[in-house]
């Protein structure tokens, strides 16, 4: 796991109180990452996603289905 992609999951965290924010910060990390933490960031979002419920619309918003 790299430096930035650790830096992402901590950032996601702490915004994950607000949905909009979240994908803001998301989409934002999608764009500076290289596609290996991509995959990465993808399968920890799924995860994050159904441990905090609502953060919902986050998956219907990328499609993680």
């Amino acid at each position: 796991m790299s430096n930035t992609l650790r830096y992402y999951r901590i950032i996601l965290r702490k915004v994950s109180f607000d949905a909009d924010l979240f994908t803001k910060e998301l989409k934002k990390a999608y764009q500076h990452l290289s596609k290996e933490d991509c995959s990465q960031l993808y399968t920890w979002t799924l995860i994050f996603i159904k441990k905090n419920p609502h953060l919902n619309e986050v998956q219907y918003s990328f499609s993680f289905n």
